[in-house]
């Protein structure tokens, strides 16, 4: 029994480490980020004959409610109509293609080099269907754009003249979030997400190490990308995959904090779920397949560390889900344990205070927009526990994708639907594209829930309150994962119901369409 015991107790323990060494990583990017601005001089903006042709390249799969948005606002870009071409790579098998095939016939009447591009077998997912487009695009250079994204009209502007440096093969710009404020669920990924882009990826950029393009807002020299071996469709996150290759190539990626791109984020939990499992399971399989090929190569030591770490950074689900777990049996055994270890929040506490740094830092400090110093600090304090929560309760979830990952097992690219969510009126009844099952995992998560919440009374009557704090977190985590997963199933298949006549010229554009476009990014950021 002791044996068994000091396993669990020392398990316990080396997942608090663990957890802690990843605080203190991005508290360590943090560090470098302070000079991350310093890295990119504002570029001279390029005279009008040296401008360089693009390729605007936008993979789509039925995303009917967002697909016109995204064609006007690329539509609106500042740059010569002669100078760039547009291409709608859709894979879509519903009416999003019928939507788009009228978006396309429009604008090409109004002059643009705009092209409706179909595959015949789709083969690949996204990787398949960008590496397919490379044929038909004559850009030097290429942008991408996801569905949900919605590019101001200075993109290109603010971007290409980076390219002026030879060894730059890839700019990447920074999220931002037309939804932010929609829902508490919204909210919280633009925490975590803040935390990717002004926080690791400004670090990264500062520090010299190896960076990543995001899958979307931002550039890719067309001659990197042939390079570094073009798309590949062996993983999930193809974006990652290539961005590996291409550094290990010798190829730099430049990382724009300053240059915003507006997106939506995903507004219902079954949606987050599928976008959190293509980046974990993603994230398992580019390490899997790119670490043995890192530590071969002439990279410097760090290099080869901080590669290491963030490739096997969503691998920390892994981490939290065993510390959950491996802390009950340590919990009802504690009073063997206590007198030689003492206070278990203690062995966190490390670790906890990082991660507060990097959150204030990444959704306080000043140069952020919205409301006032205060406002965003209270903001922070009343959101960390949800955060905290959440984060915790898709431990389950997202340790079934990294498994998997690790594992080889290959799984269908599920795509995260979007639903043209931007404000508290807009609501998500009566949309297509929600899940309509509940899962094994999501019945596992309710367990764990009961579990937790179990631990909780239990600490509460026995006096023993030192695991309550995280019991607590990991309790109302899967509670609410639990919650938001029924709560955005779509109760009953509704049938997919065609483009009526008379809403036909809904799906016309006029010359107003690009402004009403345009205006809709600067209105929702």
């Amino acid at each position: 029994m002791n044996l068994f015991l000091d396993l669990f107790f020392y398990a316990y323990i080396g997942t608090l480490i663990i957890v802690a060494l990843y605080c203190f990583i991005q508290l360590h990017l943090l560090w470098h980020s302070r000079k991350a601005s310093h890295l990119t001089p504002p570029a001279n903006q390029l005279a009008e004959s040296d401008l360089p042709f693009v390729t605007v390249q936008l993979p789509i799969f039925n995303e009917k409610y967002v697909v016109e948005r995204l064609i006007d606002a690329v539509a609106m870009l500042d740059y010569p109509k002669d100078r760039f071409e547009i291409h709608v790579l859709d894979d879509s098998t519903d009416e999003t293609v019928d939507i788009v095939r009228r978006k396309v016939a429009a604008y090409r009447r109004m002059g643009f080099q705009i092209e409706h591009i179909q595959r015949t077998k789709r083969q690949g997912f996204k990787a398949g269907a960008l590496r397919d487009g490379m044929k038909a695009a004559q850009g030097e250079f290429t942008a991408i754009f996801d569905a949900d994204f919605l590019p101001r009209p200075d993109f290109l502007q603010k971007t290409l003249p980076v390219f002026s440096d030879e060894k730059i093969g890839v700019v990447q710009t920074r999220w931002e979030h037309l939804n932010e404020k929609y829902s508490l669920l919204t909210r919280l990924q633009a925490l975590m997400l803040n935390v990717h882009f002004r926080v690791e990826q400004c670090g990264r950029h500062a520090g010299g190490y190896l960076l990543q393009f995001n899958g979307t807002a931002g550039v890719w020299r067309r001659s990197t990308i042939e390079d570094a071996g073009g798309w590949q469709p062996d993983t999930l996150t193809e974006d990652l995959d290539l961005s590996m290759r291409a550094q290990l190539r010798g190829w730099k990626i430049s990382y724009l904090n300053e240059v915003g791109s507006p997106a939506e984020l995903p507004s219902e939990m079954n949606g987050l779920k599928s976008q959190q499992f293509r980046w974990t399971k993603g994230g398992a399989q580019v390490a899997r397949k790119m670490l043995p090929n890192i530590w071969r190569s002439e990279l410097g030591f760090w290099q080869k560390v901080h590669a290491t770490i963030h490739l096997l950074s969503s691998s920390i689900f892994l981490v939290i889900l065993m510390m959950g777990l491996t802390s009950l049996p340590v919990f009802v055994f504690w009073k063997k344990l206590a007198p030689t270890v003492g206070d278990p929040f203690l062995w966190g506490f490390g670790g906890l205070a990082a991660f507060l740094v990097v959150q204030f830092a990444a959704n306080v400090v000043p140069y952020l927009k919205g409301g006032t110093f205060m406002e965003r600090f209270l903001s922070l304090v009343l959101l960390l526990p949800f955060f905290m929560a959440v984060m915790m309760g898709l431990a389950l979830h997202n340790s079934i994708a990294v498994a998997e990952g690790w594992l080889g097992i290959k799984s269908a690219f599920i795509r995260t639907p979007k639903f043209n969510i931007l404000s508290i009126n807009d609501t998500l009844s009566r949309r297509e594209y929600l899940t309509a099952k509940i899962s094994l995992a999501t019945l596992l998560e309710a367990l764990l829930a009961l579990v937790f919440w179990a631990a909780v009374g239990w600490g509460l009557f026995t006096g023993n309150r030192g695991f309550i704090w995280l019991h607590g977190t990991l309790a109302l985590g899967y509670v609410m994962v639990v919650f938001y997963t029924v709560k955005h199933l779509s109760w009953g298949k509704r049938p997919t119901v065609p483009i009526a006549e008379n809403e036909v010229t809904n799906h016309l554009v006029s010359e107003n369409q690009p402004k009403k476009a345009a205006a809709l990014v600067n209105s929702t950021v």
